[in-house]
């Protein structure tokens, strides 16, 4: 315990310690506009179909916004070095957490559970909370690093992920819907940005304000959103047993300390690597509970991984947060 004391206070001291405090704000400032979706649920001012339609608009329109905004910076080797860097360590932690969850649930005699529990410790909610999380607290220099976790999750969900989903009884899967993946409005998003960025293409004033002004929507709307799908949930004691709690376990601390130790070897530094530690601590991604609706399975494990995640990761994430600058 004092080994930890003394590294901790000799870090503060060294000032290589970022603003924990600044990300604990920003964490209560989530927590308060998911509150406000709670309570705009409670009050019925939305409906499904509108969370629905909310949700599309975030997915198709504001975010791609964000990210295009992101890549609108001065061309800089460093920078696109440490991108590169990123991107190496955040695909070797995904091959990583794929083996890791395989092996852990992959034996799990309940199908339905084996496959929640994979794709819900290995895929976290990077898009709806980390993007939101890291352009309060880093802004546009922190969006641009953060487009290489929403980039790796989008290929790696939409192939591995739903494949976990697909598989029939022969053992056999689907064919993976490339198409799906690449015409994903954020990975298109990416390429966009990334050329912008290359060769310092300007966009026109009028335009480039439309962007920022939609783009900047995204932390509200997205919390708001959040927070009416949680306040419709029902919290009970069997809502979390011990293989849900092994994935929350995964998914929450285990998977992010991993993520540390990986960007670290492979040599990711700055912001570069405190985006990508942020983005890899988000809670459950909420998609595992529409791919276990799409196989007309039991929802309800999906539902409990999502929602205790996403409350206990209020916590969670400043603690790995530390934990970066600390190692």
């Amino acid at each position: 315990m004092l080994f930890w004391h003394e590294t901790l206070v000799k870090v503060l001291l060294e000032g290589k310690i970022m603003n924990i405090g600044q990300l604990i704000n920003q964490i209560i400032l989530i927590f308060c506009l998911m509150l406000v979706g709670v309570l705009i649920n409670k009050l019925k001012f939305m409906h499904a179909q509108t969370s629905n339609d909310l949700t599309n608009v975030l997915l198709y329109i504001v975010s791609p916004c964000l990210i295009i905004n992101a890549f609108e910076q001065p061309y800089s080797n460093d920078r696109i070095k440490q991108f590169l860097l990123a991107a190496g360590g955040v695909i070797l932690l995904y091959l990583v957490e794929i083996v890791i969850a395989k092996l852990v649930f992959g034996h799990l005699k309940n199908r339905n559970l084996s496959r929640i529990a994979q794709y819900g410790s290995i895929y976290s909610n990077a898009g709806f909370m980390g993007i939101p999380l890291i352009s309060s607290l880093f802004g546009s220099k922190g969006v641009f690093f953060a487009v290489v976790s929403l980039a790796a999750f989008n290929i790696f969900s939409w192939t591995q992920g739903v494949s976990l989903f697909k598989n029939n009884d022969s053992g056999t899967s689907e064919r993976t819907n490339w198409k799906q993946v690449l015409l994903n409005p954020n990975i298109i998003a990416i390429i966009v940005g990334a050329i912008f960025f290359v060769f310092s293409v300007q966009i026109p004033s009028i335009p480039n304000q439309i962007i920022k002004d939609i783009g900047s929507v995204n932390t509200p709307l997205s919390m708001i959103v959040i927070g009416n799908s949680l306040a419709n949930i029902k919290f009970t004691k069997d809502m979390l047993n011990k293989e849900i709690g092994l994935t929350i376990l995964f998914r929450n601390l285990l998977f992010p300390i991993l993520a540390i130790i990986i960007l670290r070897l492979v040599g990711v530094t700055g912001i570069a690597f405190y985006t990508t530690i942020v983005m890899a601590a988000c809670p459950v991604a909420g998609l595992v509970v529409l791919f276990t609706l799409q196989v007309h399975d039991d929802t309800a494990p999906a539902i409990s991984a999502m929602s205790l995640s996403t409350i206990l990761s209020l916590v969670t994430i400043p603690l790995i947060f530390a934990l970066g600058n600390i190692l």
